[in-house]
């Protein structure tokens, strides 16, 4: 990792274990792309440690209140950091990066409110519930991502909430399986009415005409976001534009997948290969549409 000559030592080794930590997790899109400058990737990097350590404090904890007092202890983390006083690892290089690019601590605190929501789950009745869910799980970080750009308007902020959505809607579809072995369904209970596919339906992992209907219109709806998201690559720099490309064509690439199989998620868990991955990146470095 290529760093400042005059970055502390424990910040550069900050940024090692936040980059380990990246690297050990497999996303639908290419985190912190080979077509972002060294430096942004560190950052970014920072970033996901941050969300992806505390994501697993409120999964992996099966005491609903052992995981919400260690989210608590994580937003104590995040508040020293702002203060100036970081001690653990990724919140020592989580702090270069947000005075580094005058970031908020207002995002964070929405990606610890939805980890909250995920320790309390109870699943959504609605898709507005869901949309509710996603602005505080997955918006927040196309928010950091746009700060790490050097953009904070409003307008941008608003088309990343639509390809963050996307992304995070098609994380759900692709893991029917995982998540329901959790015990969470993140299929709305009125859609799931509407299609007539109940909640036994999804346990005995029934793949029904119903269900194919049913996963059809999630998915169509799911393209939609990612369609009007898109948008933002116009108010882009060019380089900037192409990973906003290649984030929203992995998740696109995703759909495709589900749809190839009759979106029985079930069988085997969609996902993409490393050659599908590399005709991504090409695609975007070329300038190609998502």
């Amino acid at each position: 990792m290529t760093v400042s000559a005059t970055m502390p030592a424990a910040t550069t080794a900050a940024f090692v274990e936040c980059e380990r930590i990246a690297r050990a997790h497999y996303e639908n899109f290419t985190l912190g792309s080979r077509l972002l400058p060294r430096h942004l990737r560190r950052h970014i990097a920072a970033i996901y440690a941050f969300a992806r350590t505390a994501d697993d404090l409120a999964d992996e904890e099966a005491s609903p209140e052992r995981a919400l007092a260690g989210l608590d202890a994580w937003e104590r983390e995040l508040e020293a950091c702002y203060a100036g006083t970081p001690c653990h690892p990724i919140f020592v290089a989580l702090a270069d990066t947000v005075r580094t690019y005058a970031i908020p601590i207002e995002p964070f605190r929405r990606l610890l409110a939805a980890f909250r929501m995920d320790a309390r789950f109870a699943g959504f009745e609605t898709f507005a519930d869901l949309r509710r869910y996603c602005a505080h799980s997955a918006n927040p970080v196309g928010h950091l991502v746009l700060y790490l750009f050097g953009y904070g308007d409003a307008e941008r902020q608003a088309l990343a909430d639509d390809i963050c959505t996307a992304l995070q809607l098609t994380n759900f579809w692709q893991d029917l399986a995982v998540d329901l072995r959790k015990g969470r369904i993140y299929l709305p209970r009125e859609d799931m009415a509407r299609f007539g596919y109940g909640p036994d339906d999804l346990q005995r992992q029934a793949v029904t005409a119903a269900f194919r209907e049913l996963m059809t219109f999630q998915c169509a709806r799911t393209r939609g976001f990612f369609t009007r998201g898109l948008a933002l690559a116009s108010l882009l720099d060019r380089s900037r534009a192409r990973e906003i490309r290649l984030f929203a064509a992995g998740g696109l690439a995703i759909l495709d997948r589900l749809e190839a199989v009759g979106y029985d998620a079930f069988s085997a868990r969609p996902t993409l290969s490393r050659w599908v991955k590399m005709g991504l990146v090409a695609r975007a470095l070329v300038g190609g549409a998502a």
